[in-house]
């Protein structure tokens, strides 16, 4: 038999909140963190706005020195992390460290340092390049530190997935729980990709919006007049504990993960396939997994991302698994509040998925007035509610064809 899995900590940076509490405060208020970008100048591009990460201090954490050899994506891991440790009560105990891990990945990583050393390339030279540049900028860095910081030995490394790189990280921490392989992971994604390259690349796809005059209305997944996602940057960090491990040291357990599903498109580098065909099958291995019927889920956090194409796929997909239980369904996209974290939404979602099971109130979709009759499941418009949760899913796709399912449930002994 599988080792059971529960969850012990978390810990998120996100635009509405540099805290667990804070963030699921906004998300039940239908709060948005849409706004003008601070980060650089707009002047030249579509898009003016996102949901950026505001008034973070990291000092108490991370040396002022220390975090100029730093990325966003990383800063963000780091500070997530510490949160989630801390909450979960681990203790740095040398005789454990050896079977806690570490899996933190980013879909995009140092973005910003690439575009700097490419400048100082073509102006002063490769001479003149910062010594740190590689470590700034690799993907997987953010798990090495977090690794390095807490003295935790046991299997580390970073998934890259685009979109589903969290949700990756999560099942593969899991799996690694189930079979022995670790007692205790740290998991979850990081991201911080409002910069230059970033808002310039979406534009140049036309997948983010344009809405500048209405910046807080530009996210609205499910409805008829969504014109793009808008990019959001941030991390979610997780502590995943075998059960028994956890009860062993009194740890408080926020729900059990129970099923994990995987798939890959095989169809387009962008768009998914559109029967939803990854998606289901996602879906359905995240359920089989986890041994329970379609009826048993109360709530979905869907990928949501407010496209033109995803958003009734991702319904098609649910429809074809959920079958008529479908319009039994909460489905709710949180990315109408903190846009889309990219490598970072799979573990924020999941986050805001176990919130709900624990509080029994489901974060709405903000934005839908007029919803697109392509979208017909019921997606808890524009208010939270109350409702029992005691199974919910969190969907993750990215480009790439890349499709990533989490189920979790209420702990029970």
């Amino acid at each position: 038999m599988k080792r059971r899995v529960v969850i012990t900590g978390m810990g998120a940076i996100t635009p509405v909140g540099n805290c667990v509490k804070d963030y699921w405060e906004s998300l039940k208020a239908g709060k948005s963190g849409a706004a003008p970008i601070t980060h650089f100048d707009t002047t030249d591009y579509a898009t003016h706005f996102a949901c950026e990460v505001k008034g973070l201090n990291s000092d108490s954490i991370i040396d002022p020195k220390e975090l100029r050899r730093m990325e966003p994506f990383t800063r963000y891991a780091i500070v997530a992390a510490e949160e989630a440790v801390l909450d979960a009560g681990i203790l740095k105990n040398d005789s454990e460290c050896n079977d806690i891990g570490v899996i933190v990945g980013s879909g995009i990583g140092g973005m910003d340092i690439f575009l700097e050393q490419c400048r100082i390339i073509d102006k002063k030279g490769p001479r003149r390049m910062h010594p740190f540049f590689v470590p700034m900028m690799i993907g997987d860095i953010a798990a090495g530190q977090i690794s390095i910081r807490h003295g935790f030995r046991g299997p580390n490394f970073a998934t890259i997935s685009a979109c589903s790189t969290s949700g990756h990280a999560i099942h593969m921490a899991t799996r690694l729980i189930e079979h022995e392989e670790a007692d205790v992971m740290v998991a979850g994604g990081t991201e911080g990709a409002i910069n230059p390259p970033g808002i310039g690349g979406f534009n140049a796809m036309k997948a983010i919006s344009t809405r500048n005059d209405a910046p807080e209305k530009a996210s609205r997944p499910f409805d008829r007049d969504r014109d793009g996602f808008v990019i959001g940057e941030g991390s979610g960090i997780l502590i995943l504990e075998e059960l028994e491990h956890a009860k062993r040291r009194g740890a408080k357990i926020y729900a059990e993960i129970i099923g994990a599903g995987a798939s890959g498109d095989a169809y387009h580098i962008t768009a998914p396939h559109p029967e939803g065909k990854g998606a289901v099958r996602s879906m359905t291995a995240a359920l089989k997994d986890a041994g329970i019927a379609p009826t048993e889920v109360d709530y979905i956090n869907a990928h949501g991302t407010s496209t033109d194409v995803g958003d009734p796929i991702e319904t098609r997909a649910i429809r074809v698994v959920f079958n008529t239980y479908a319009d039994s369904l909460a489905v709710s996209s949180t990315k109408s509040m903190i846009g889309h974290l990219l490598g970072a939404a799979g573990a924020v979602e999941l986050i805001a998925a176990v919130q709900t099971i624990r509080e029994n109130i489901i974060p709405p979709t903000i934005n839908l007035e007029n919803q697109d009759p392509e979208c017909d499941l019921y997606y808890v418009p524009n208010r939270a509610e109350e409702r029992p949760v005691n199974i919910a899913i969190s969907n993750t796709f990215g480009f790439g064809g890349h499709n990533s399912t989490i189920a979790v449930r209420r702990f029970e002994s």
